[in-house]
This record gives structure tokens, sequence and C-alpha cells, in this order.
């Protein structure tokens, strides 16, 4: 009963039709029966008239709308007395407008799940010991914040219990539960088990893994397509078409009733519902693979791509490189080469500068304090180090800033090098090894047998280390040695378009901008990044590039199916009823079948269900944007 009331309040009008078709159905048959056609007639034309006043509106807004073929149909049989089939168009209308917004709750399910669980106050443990309840925005870095059993973690953090046991299933699709043990990365979002633990907050709510992935399905969930306008452009010859047909049927047999019976086929539901359900399922479908697309229109580029460029580090390499080699060029040991650098580099949140504090830590290196430190995108560090300035970074770099020559050091295939001066003085080379991700080849592949004429690859990195990685994967056009401007440029020539930009760094922020759709390796990429670009892919796994082009072409394909589906069986319809064997009410019995199978038609952008299975998402327990 509950669910009924609540059905009938959510569609009042899809009820009011019904009821007033079911009292004049007892009228019709008993002594009042003359009173039957008044009624229905008249709630006929009160609908007719709230349509048109939506129709005014729509067009008052900019919103070119197709509303007029059904108020024109209500009308027409009203006034030749197809009281019935009048009634059964609003029905169709009302409907539609209740069909349409159960697909689109159905296919937004997905995208909106995580909002439902977005946890909004956390337990801040004070000095004493006891605990405070504050709203998560008040959480800091360097807060103590207490988990209980079965809550929900509320900002990222560093365990400090000894071990603990989560529930990722809404974030990861994992149903198995992850364990952490002290010192681990705990994201927000995830489900404490059956013990409290304690976290060292990390970073605040709103820089949080969950609330960012939040934000970005609040701006998804928001958007609308062009798809949808061009939905509304298709209904303006049809329009024109119905009404032609129309009146050569009337015309040609006289008779105004064949008027009516086609323009009760021709409602043009199918249109107005097609495109959103379609776009909305395929952003659903997107969420639940790990990829979050802000925008529809972005879906529609996706189908339309041609071109693919990637960033190296980090996008198609592990971005987790490994020092290797220290190479000391003069009087400092290779040991104090290395303290420096790791000393300079732990102001860096390049990926570089974590491989070099890594190896410092590994060596049982103590990283000195620094007075000042600049870093200039791309190209290195500067700081301040125990009274000396020390340059880290690119070999250009390094040598305008010593003010001297830095010879190239030998590298193998695969390695890459930055360079490290002490004191206005050269001091020598640090080697690091970034190994190419296992799914990067297939990914490449992938594209290729989707229609992608041209795949390049940009970095920062020298020639030699770039086209070792390039070849590795079969990418031919290799731009290296490029500068975030030089990136730019790049994309911005390619002759095929759209292009797609795929990156990570905060150096790929402005080229992911620029490209016609920028997709952003989240899981461990930079906020930067991640706010530029047109897609996210929540997971370390560059393979999702290749599922998104996947999804958003076959979403446009759904969208553009659905749409000739409705529009083919409509004309057919308008051509049967001009003949005259179509009755005015059967007609409209028939078009809602359209409009049923234009919404069934659209949800196919969902997938199947194996589909979404096999690629459900899970995030990678790295950091997050910073």
């Amino acid at each position: 009963m509950d669910a009924f009331l609540s059905t009938a309040r959510r569609y009042p009008m899809v009820l009011t039709t019904v009821l007033v078709a079911a009292l004049a159905g007892v009228l019709t048959a008993s002594a009042w029966s003359w009173s039957a056609p008044w009624l229905l007639g008249g709630f006929a034309a009160v609908a007719a008239a709230r349509s048109a006043w939506s129709m005014v509106r729509d067009l008052l807004r900019g919103n070119v709308g197709v509303d007029v073929l059904a108020v024109t149909a209500i009308v027409a049989a009203v006034a030749v007395g197809e009281v019935w089939a009048a009634v059964i168009v609003v029905l169709m209308l009302t409907g539609g407008e209740a069909l349409e917004d159960y697909a689109a709750h159905r296919a937004e399910h997905d995208l909106t799940a995580l909002l439902s669980n977005a946890p909004r106050v956390g337990h801040r443990l004070l000095p004493d010991g006891t605990t405070e309840d504050v709203p998560v925005d008040e959480i800091r870095p360097l807060d103590r914040v207490l988990v209980r059993a079965g809550e929900v973690v509320p900002v990222d953090g560093t365990l400090l219990t000894a071990v603990a046991e989560l529930d990722e299933s809404s974030l990861t699709g994992e149903s198995l539960p992850a364990e952490r043990v002290a010192g681990d990365e705990v994201l927000s979002g995830g489900v404490n088990g059956a013990s409290a633990v304690t976290l060292e907050v990390t970073r605040a709510a709103r820089d949080s893994q969950y609330q960012q992935i939040i934000a970005l399905v609040e701006g998804a969930a928001a958007s609308r397509s062009p798809m949808v306008r061009l939905a509304d452009r298709f209904a303006v010859p049809f329009t024109a078409v119905a009404f032609l047909v129309a009146g050569a049927a009337w015309w040609v047999s006289g008779d105004a009733v064949r008027f009516a019976e086609v323009l009760v086929v021709a409602t043009p539901c199918p249109l107005i519902i097609a495109a959103p359900v379609a776009f909305m399922a395929g952003m659903s479908r997107s969420a639940h693979a790990g990829a979050i697309i802000k925008s529809s229109e972005t879906l529609e580029k996706l189908h339309g791509a041609r071109a693919v460029a990637f960033d190296k580090t980090g996008t198609l390499t592990s971005g987790r490189p490994e020092l290797t080699e220290v190479r000391s060029a003069g009087r400092l040991s290779s040991d104090e080469v290395l303290r420096l650098a790791a000393s300079a580099e732990q102001f860096s949140s390049h990926v570089l500068a974590q491989a070099v504090l890594g190896g410092a830590t590994a060596r049982g290196l103590t990283v000195a304090g620094s007075g000042s430190a600049e870093e200039s995108t791309a190209n290195g560090v500067t700081a301040q180090v125990e009274g000396r300035t020390v340059v880290v970074g690119k070999r250009a770099f390094v040598a305008a800033a010593a003010g001297q020559d830095v010879p190239p050091t030998a590298l193998e295939p695969g390695e890459l090098a930055v360079y490290v001066a002490a004191g206005g003085t050269y001091a020598g080379a640090l080697v690091l090894r970034d190994e190419v991700r296992a799914d990067a080849r297939t990914t490449v592949d992938d594209l290729r047998s989707h229609g992608i004429r041209h795949i390049v690859m940009l970095t920062g990195d020298a020639r030699p280390t770039a086209e070792h990685v390039a070849a590795e994967l079969g990418i031919d056009d290799v731009r290296a040695d490029c500068l975030p401007a030089q990136k730019v440029e790049a994309v911005v020539g390619l002759v095929e378009r759209p292009v797609v930009m795929v990156g990570d760094g905060v150096n790929d922020a402005p080229v992911l901008a620029a490209a016609d759709v920028g997709i952003a390796m989240g899981a461990r990429g930079s906020t930067a990044a991640s706010e530029s670009a047109d897609v996210v892919i929540l997971r370390d796994d560059v393979s999702l590039v290749a599922t998104t082009l996947t999804i958003g072409r076959e979403t446009v394909n759904v969208a553009l199916q659905s749409i000739w589906v409705g529009i083919g069986l409509s004309v057919a319809l308008m051509l049967v009823a001009a003949s005259g064997v179509l009755p005015a009410v059967v007609g409209a019995w028939c078009q809602e079948g359209v409009d049923v199978l234009s919404i069934l038609w659209a949800l196919r952008a969902t997938g199947s269900r194996s589909q979404r299975v096999r690629v459900a998402p899970s995030l990678e327990q790295a950091p997050v944007p910073s």
C-alpha cells in the first residue's frame, strides 16, 4: 500500500488519467452514459492545455519541444469525437514521462550509489583520550580520528592500529574484506570491520578520495548532452512529415477523423525520451566500470574520437620508478649526492621525487631540512640545503642552474636519469628505471582495433628513454623533451579529431584541458589533472582508457538506434493510419508500445550484467591526488 501511495504521489497525472478512464467506463455502462464523452473530452482538453503551457515554457527557455504534435493530436481527437483516443494519448504522454523518470533513475542508480554513504561526522581524538564528534569538514591533517565498528571511514589517513579489516566493495566492487596493517594508507569511503581503529589524518575531507569521487559523480549526474538537443532537432522534420501525412490523408479521404488518426500515432515521445535515457545509462555503466565521465557531451566526443595521445610516466609506465644507481661526478660520495638530492626532492610531488626519496630511505640516509624550495614544473627542483643551493632535475635545467656543461650519463633502454648540482657545481646523476605497464600494449592494440588512427606519446623524458618505451608498445609518433606548453601545441596540432589525451600529473593539466577529451588517471594522479579532465579513471589501470572509449561509442550508437527505431515505427503507423484501417483508439495503444520499446532499447546502453561485473571498479591503495 505504501508503495502504491508513493507511486501515486510521484506520478499524479498517470493515476488521474487511469481514474478518469475507469469512471468513464462505469458511466458508459450506466444510465449516465451520455456524460462519459463530456468527462473524457473535458479531461483531455485540460491535459492538452497543461502540456501546451509546459511547451510554451520550454520554448521561452530556448528548448525546442515537440509536444505540439501531442497537443494537436488530443485536440483533433476531441474535435472529431474520438474522446477515448484522446485520453489514451494523454495516458501515453503522462505514462511516457513516468517511464522516462523510472528509466533515468534505474540508469542513474550506479552513478549515484556513492552519495548515500558519504560520511558526515567524524570522531576526533582529544589529547586526554576522549573523542568529540565534529563535521568531517572540520577534520584537519595530523588529527587523529576513531572509526568505530561498521562505520564509513570519513577521511584519508594512515592506520595507527595494528591491523584492520575494511569492506571497500562500495568503492572497488571487491566483496572480500581488505586487510590493512599499521602504517598503511586507508582511503575514505570504506566500511570498517568488527573492531574500532584509529587513523592519523593525511588529507582534509574535501581532498580525500571519497569526496573527490562524489564531486565528480554529482557533476556527471547534472550534465546534459547536445545529443539530447540533437534529438529535439530530429523532431522538427518528423513533425513536418506528420502534419503532411495527416493533412494529405484528410484531403484525399475528405474525412477529418483521418487527420486525428494519423496524429495520434505520430506523438514523438521516443524522440523526447530515448537520448537522455541512453546517455544516463552509458554514464552509469562507465561509473560502474571505474571511470567517471563528467559530462554526457564527452560520450559524443568519445564516439567520434580518431586520435589518442598518452603521457608516458605514470600512464603508459607503472609510474613507480626505482633508483638503480647513483653516479657521482665530483668530490661528493654517491651517498652524499643521493642525500642532498632527496633533501631537495622532499618538497616535490613528482613521481620521480618519490623514487629518489625511496632510494635514500632504502640506503638508510637521513634527509636534511631545507630553508626554501622552488619547483619548476617538468624541469626540476631548486632548494637550499645546509647552506648550499641544490638543483635536481633534467640535464639542461641543472646545467643552466650550475652555469656549466653537464655531460649526459649513459643509459640502458628503459632507464632515465635525474641530474644533481650542489653549491653551483655538477655533482652527479641518479639512474632510475620505470617499467612499462603490463596492460599498456594491449590497451594500444585495443584502441587501434576500435578505429583510432593516430596514437602519439608525449613526454618530458629524454628521447632515448621515450623511444624505447614507444617501441615496446608499438607507438610510432613520439614527442620527447616536452614542456607542458609543448604538449598542448602537439595536441592542438593533431589533424585527426576529436583527440583524446591521457595523463596523470600536474604538468598534464594544461594538455588535458586543451584536448577534445581529457582522461586523467585519478587513482594516483594529481588533483589538477583530475579537475581539468573530462574523464577521471578511478583505478590505476590504463586499460580503462579503451573501456571508456568503447562505452562512449556503444552509448551513442544505442541512443541513435533508439531514436531511429521510434521514428521508423511511428512513420509506419502513420502510413497505416492514413489508409483508414487503423482506428484512433488502436493507434494510440500502438504508439504507447513504441514508447516503451524506445525506452527499453535506450536502456541497452547500460550493458549486460556480465559486462558490468567483469569490469567492476577497484581503487588502488595508493596516494590520492594531492
